[in-house]
């Protein structure tokens, strides 16, 4: 039988579930996540560290792992928290059960868990410190004691330490991507807008980069404030001239170069079903978000070289910039997906155009 698990947050909420991963406690921030697939990309998606995240879908696991879907070398979340796990998993690409999964890779997990009723009250309460633990004795103390996320630089911690091409092509212009926790996803849609990728990590010196013809800013886990050596490298990109593409972290980050202010929101944006309108064309794309930190509009709005792109219709949050006279843009949100829709790839083609005007 299952061993029973507990879990419990920092303001002593607490809810009684069953194990289906590793036996061993852990804590983090819990967030939800309301894809109703995608669990697998979302486990092994650096923007995930430090996190125990909640599927508001009731039922995961059914379709198993398989060794391809993954965006990154390990899992990467903190814990993971299911209604109910489908112990019975049946696709013809599985290698595995997600609990062999979790096992194997040492992540907590329980299910059983009213995870509805989890969602409801960090929309209440907002992001909160949590934890899964095997035995409830001192573990509210250990909360107390638990860094938040506010101020934390978790893109140090799963970034690349040493750079590399990523790309096979053997034409096509060479981008430099800062990996602040870069997604696999982005790498093979780079290099199939055009680009030869070269990964760089994310404390890389702007001299050490070499002679490229645009750079690429990752996702990534963390304060946005607290990647000091992110926003150092942007401010000098932007002294090149040259084209910039920034996504999640990395548009907070090129935002912060350019004067602006980020913030915590109160509970984030995680799922694959976040409207996001495009004020440039009036379109409204269906996208894919993970986020708990936002760029601060009022920071912006009086800098006239800065103008906003794309806004989230479901709290008005910036989800998109560009730079009006500097090939400069970037988006909070997804758009290379998995999980998610593809309605926002088009923004993979646009920074290719960009490169491709500036160097032709």
């Amino acid at each position: 039988m299952a061993k029973k698990g507990y879990l419990i947050l920092e303001d002593g909420f607490e809810l009684e579930g069953y194990s289906f991963g590793y036996e061993g406690e852990n804590l983090g921030e819990i967030v939800f996540n309301t894809s109703m697939s995608g669990y697998q990309e979302i486990l092994t998606d650096p923007s995930y560290c430090g996190q125990i995240v909640t599927m508001t879908y009731p039922m995961i696991g059914n379709y198993g792992v398989n060794s391809e879907d993954v965006e990154s070398s390990k899992v990467q979340v903190a814990g993971f928290i299911v209604k109910e796990y489908s112990k019975n998993y049946s696709n013809f690409r599985a290698d595995k059960s997600l609990s062999e999964y979790l096992i194997e890779n040492k992540i907590p997990a329980l299910e059983g868990i009213d995870s509805r009723l989890i969602t409801t009250h960090i929309r209440d309460k907002g992001a909160l410190r949590g934890g899964i633990f095997f035995s409830k004795e001192g573990a509210v103390e250990k909360l107390k004691a638990f860094p938040g996320m506010s101020g934390l630089d978790l893109a140090s911690k799963v970034s690349v330490t040493e750079k590399y091409d990523y790309s096979k092509r053997e034409n096509g212009p060479v981008i430099a991507a800062i990996d602040f926790g870069i997604k696999t996803n982005i790498l093979r849609l780079l290099e199939e807008s055009g680009f030869k990728v070269k990964v760089f990590p994310c404390n890389v010196k702007i001299e050490e980069i070499g002679d490229v013809s645009g750079y690429f800013l990752s996702n990534g886990p963390g304060d946005p404030e607290a990647v000091e050596c992110g926003v150092s490298l942007a401010k000098e990109i932007i002294k090149t001239g040259k084209p910039c593409f920034g996504i999640c972290l990395g548009h907070q980050i090129l935002s912060l170069a350019l004067g602006g202010k980020t913030y915590k929101l109160k509970f984030g944006h995680r799922g694959g079903n976040q409207p996001v309108k495009n004020i440039k064309t009036g379109r409204v794309e269906i996208t894919s978000q993970n986020h708990g930190f936002a760029v601060d509009f009022d920071s912006l709005k009086d800098n006239s070289d800065i103008k906003i792109t794309h806004i989230n219709l479901n709290d008005n949050t910036v989800e998109g910039i560009e730079h009006c006279s500097l090939p400069l843009f970037s988006v909070q949100y997804h758009p290379e997906s998995n999980p998610g829709p593809n309605d926002s790839r088009y923004l993979f083609d646009e920074f290719f155009k960009r490169v491709g005007k500036m160097a032709g």
